[in-house]
């Protein structure tokens, strides 16, 4: 590999894209509010452990497997679209949640009016990398850095047109960047080097934003080599720094300093119940399990779990590959090996079948049995949710039955007189009512939380979830 300015290439003046001279490869998106939203926490990240990266741009092609829409001139009814409703639900939910995460530091994000190409300012990120090396490309006030910050910023605030050469080069002149040859750039070497880069990315693993490499961990431990997404951030940092403590979970950190009016900026409703967090899960989802722990440390706060059981969509075993494979079916196939490989590295210890399409119906009532029937307070109900995810997850008990349910009861000290009678008749009841509360169709990711009738989905939403309760919005 050798460095060509800030441009690590191989002979054939080829990216590799999983490998760099830094420790760390980013890659980005401007249309992808999860990859804006990721740039600053990185860069603390970077700065604090006094690190540097490789910022690199990675095009989706969101169509391929999500479906495509746009907006009338009006910029606010959908004038055209081939997505499903599943799709939909996934698509409107991300862009609730980024500008949830968007409001705490005052950060704009509109949806956008199209699905926007990209290409152009990845092209123009490659030709800023080619005038610098990497340690001065991180550094703070570096063309690089400017030049993400003004293509993100008024991007999302709909001030920008990423596929108007002449608005990339009002950038690029507006940075102090050299402008001289980047038409040619674009429609040549450029574009020839973004085409290469997208490909081979893609071939490579690489199917969102913000997706992290660690160069280093291909060869000591794979399956820590590639992670989708900030909520990563504290276990990459752990890896960087040679692995001291205890290794982090996934969570989405916040800053200790927000004030009760940013707090409040990122809140949809009032909360009705300062005290309360009504929690859906299940127990056959390995997220779940996962998230157990994470859930529970928030207890200390004086924080209620109030325990929900549904039956969520189970993962699906990625497809082999196959000759010809369209970029849809690659997409999926991927993904799922990715979504596969991180329950695995985050696992506490090897788990059975994240597979499972098992139907939990008596670990759930037995758990509506304790909040229902018997009015248990909030510690056995808690234990009861503990001790059932380690006899599935860990000891891979039965849960076949309402027998299988008892014991783990009776080693709780619960009493099971009426139980079967109960999980024959109104047990059934109870669960048909508590898991049509929620539609398994709409989720992503379990668990789901909700402060009023605001949704979060999964663990890493923990961080700010308490602060939100702790400070009563």
């Amino acid at each position: 590999m050798s460095i060509q300015s800030g441009i690590s290439t191989t002979e054939n003046n080829e990216i590799e894209p999983l490998e760099s001279d830094a420790p760390l490869i980013v890659y980005i998106d401007f249309k992808s509010p999860y990859a804006y939203l990721s740039v600053a926490p990185t860069r603390e990240m970077l700065s604090k452990l006094d690190l540097i990266a490789d910022w690199r741009p990675f095009v989706l092609d969101i169509p391929s497997y999500l479906g495509s829409a746009k907006l009338d001139k009006g910029g606010k009814k959908v004038a055209k679209q081939d997505r499903t409703e599943e799709q939909w639900s996934g698509v409107k939910y991300a862009y609730f949640d980024c500008r949830r995460y968007a409001n705490l530091s005052g950060m704009t994000i509109r949806g956008t009016i199209k699905i926007w190409n990209t290409n152009l300012p990845a092209i123009g990120m490659l030709w800023i990398k080619q005038f610098s090396d990497l340690t001065e490309q991180c550094s703070k006030g570096s063309l690089l850095e400017k030049y993400i910050d003004a293509i993100y910023d008024p991007f999302w605030k709909r001030e920008l047109d990423v596929e108007d050469l002449s608005e990339v080069l009002k950038v690029l002149k507006a940075i102090g960047a050299p402008t001289e040859g980047f038409s040619d750039f674009v429609k040549g070497k450029g574009a020839s080097m973004n085409e290469s880069l997208q490909e081979s990315a893609f071939d490579a693993g690489i199917f969102g934003v913000p997706t992290y490499i660690l160069p280093n961990e291909s060869v000591n431990d794979p399956k820590h080599e590639k992670f989708f997404g900030r909520e990563h951030l504290p276990r990459i940092s752990w890896l960087l720094t040679g692995r001291d403590g205890e290794a982090p979970n996934t969570r989405y950190d916040i800053d200790d300093k927000l004030d009760r009016k940013a707090l409040t900026k990122s809140a949809a409703d009032n909360l009705s119940d300062p005290s309360v967090l009504t929690t859906f899960f299940d127990f056959k989802s390995p997220q779940s399990y996962l998230a157990l722990n994470p859930i529970n440390s928030i207890k200390k706060d004086g924080i209620v779990i109030n325990w929900k059981p549904f039956s969520s969509k189970p993962l699906k075993v990625p497809n082999k590959e196959i000759p010809n494979e369209d970029r849809g079916a690659k997409h999926r196939r991927i993904r799922g090996e990715y979504i596969a490989n991180d329950i695995n590295r985050y696992a506490p210890h090897e788990l059975q079948d994240i597979y499972s399409e098992s139907d939990c119906q008596f670990p759930d009532m037995g758990l509506l049995w304790l909040q229902k029937e018997l009015k248990a307070d909030s510690d056995l109900i808690d234990s009861y949710v503990t001790r059932m995810f380690k006899y599935i997850w860990q000891e891979v008990g039965p849960i076949e039955s309402a027998k299988d349910i008892e014991k783990i009861l009776v080693e709780l000290g619960v009493k099971v007189e009426g139980w079967n009678e109960y999980s024959t008749n109104l047990g059934i009841r109870h669960l048909s009512e508590v898991r049509s509360e929620i539609d398994p169709k709409s989720i992503n990711v379990t668990p789901v939380f909700f402060i009023g009738d605001e949704p979060f989905q999964g663990h890493s939403q923990l961080p700010l979830i308490a602060a939100r309760l702790k400070a009563g919005i």
